[in-house]
């Protein structure tokens, strides 16, 4: 247009000299032919710089593609860090709204392994961290290496550093997929050293203890194929037990020492057979409370079966295991661990435990402990007793169950003076009842879970006398009384 009004002058000029008008319309026309063209080429390079802005978003988009792709096989193939951990935190208080002593092993029997059910009955705030970094190496070898942290604290404030045991518990490396041991029964083997829990432990989670605890400072192999059905795990560890007196004229602990414990964990089957040989030198000269000689070695044994079912009566699964100990294999869960333990000593223990569904909505779980072991740390001395339990849920909601946990344990304890304890006879009972919530219920191994909870506990009065050190008889615990709180529990 604006070409027009510039010809519009012109236009008049040439009319006064006799040129047609025509003319001039005939180059407006032109003119406006020009500027539509000139739009139509705007308007293409439009659509070509909007198509190759497609373009580059499309590649852009190939490239993340790319990028995720491989950072997916990475992750796929389990190499980096990863992050695991086991914690449980809460409040338990009794009816006079103070807190109350409790724990797993409360109980006499406590004092060598009679656990009893852990639901309502923690005091204790307890984290178990574990932090891991795996690489796959160019020849397919593998490395995983593990630091983790614990701690445990029963404090209720929020800064516990003077009561914290803050503890590095795992230090180890371990190496797999070595190309060097193909074709061997080392091929799918797994070598490791350093500090460690042993990777095959198991427990009985309701009531927090371990069937069999191997730990220490060592090294070992998993996993050696030793026949078509036939895994083998072998290490050697090492624990220190605590300084002691040589001599009754001593004044202070004058000597130390440490026992190794060489392992064959054997997998046939269904079947676990697991043999151990203890030895701490010097140990047989360790200052004992009474009449028999401190042990310098021992041996310790379990056999085991992981069911498929619940003791074959329906759908779930179970787990029994029957452990023997003599001399220093006599502490049969935490294997040699405790350097008290006289050459003459002998334990037997047998473990049961099973989960599964009654109904749809109901499931049970329920486990047997017991234990039998005499000439203990004194000459004579004899320890007997066994826990039952049963944790039982209700599935309300997608969210929200009841649980109910039932225990009783019965004792017979002679420790014929031993730490100034006094021979008992009698039983503990414990009844909880805890509303949950959880994310998703379907099982006794979902987590995490929120809790409240109630619980009564009752015990014989005699089983105050054992000893002045423990729990039980102290002022506002001594039995038939109602305890409450909260608690949070996960594992992932």
């Amino acid at each position: 247009m604006t070409k027009l009004f510039q010809l519009a002058p012109l236009a008049a000029a040439l009319t006064l000299t006799g040129v047609s008008p025509a003319i001039l319309a005939d180059d407006a026309d032109i003119e406006a032919r020009l500027a539509a063209l000139e739009a139509r080429v705007m308007a293409a390079e439009r659509r070509a710089a909007a198509a190759e802005a497609r373009l580059d978003e499309q590649a852009a988009a190939e490239e993340y593609e790319t990028r995720l792709a491989a950072l997916e096989d990475k992750a796929s193939s389990d190499d980096g860090f990863s992050f695991s951990a086991y914690a449980r935190s809460g409040l338990l208080l009794g009816d006079e709204g103070k807190s109350l002593p409790g724990g797993p092993y409360v109980t006499p029997a406590g004092t060598v392994g009679g656990a009893v059910g852990r639901l309502g009955n923690e005091p204790d705030t307890y984290v178990h961290a574990r932090l891991n970094h795996q690489h796959t190496f160019d020849n397919g070898a593998k490395q995983r290496f593990q630091v983790s942290f614990a701690d445990s604290v029963e404090t209720s404030n929020d800064w516990t550093a003077n009561e914290s045991e803050l503890n590095i518990r795992q230090v180890f490396v371990e190496l797999s997929d070595l190309p060097s041991l193909e074709n061997s029964a080392f091929e799918d083997a797994t070598l490791w050293a350093g500090k460690r829990l042993d990777r095959d432990i198991h427990d009985i989670h309701w009531l927090d203890s371990d069937v069999v605890k191997l730990a220490g400072l060592g090294a070992g192999v998993y996993d050696v194929q030793l026949g078509d059905s036939w895994k083998a795990n072998f290490s050697l560890y090492g624990r220190s037990f605590d300084d002691f007196r040589l001599d009754p004229e001593d004044t202070e602990l004058s000597d130390d020492t440490d026992s190794l414990v060489l392992t064959a964990n054997n997998y046939v089957g269904n079947w676990q057979l697991m043999f151990n040989a203890i030895s701490a030198a010097d140990n047989d000269q360790r200052m004992t409370d009474g009449p028999g000689t401190a042990a310098d070695s021992g041996f310790h044994s379990m056999l085991a079966y992981k069911g498929d079912s619940f003791f074959g009566m329906a759908d779930g699964g179970f787990r029994a295991a029957l452990l023997h100990g003599q001399g220093l294999g006599a502490e049969v869960k935490q294997i040699g661990a405790n350097g008290d333990l006289l050459d003459d000593a002998k334990a037997t223990r047998l473990a049961i435990q099973g989960t599964t569904y009654l109904t749809p909505s109901w499931r049970i779980a329920p486990a047997l402990l017991a234990e039998v072991s005499e000439d203990r740390f004194i000459e004579g001395d004899d320890y007997r007793w066994a826990s039952l339990n049963a944790r039982i849920a209700n599935e309300l909601s997608e969210n929200f169950e009841m649980q109910y946990e039932a225990s009783f344990q019965a004792m017979d304890l002679d420790p014929q003076g031993y730490s100034g304890r006094s021979a008992v006879e009698g039983n503990f009972s414990k009844l909880t009842i805890a509303p949950t919530f959880k994310p998703d219920v379907g099982g006794f191994w979902q987590r995490p879970e929120l809790r409240a909870f109630a619980s009564y506990t009752a015990w014989d009065d005699e089983l105050n006398d054992f000893s002045t050190d423990d729990a039980f008889g102290q002022e506002g615990y001594t039995g038939g009384q109602w305890s409450f709180g909260v608690q949070a529990e996960t594992w992932f």
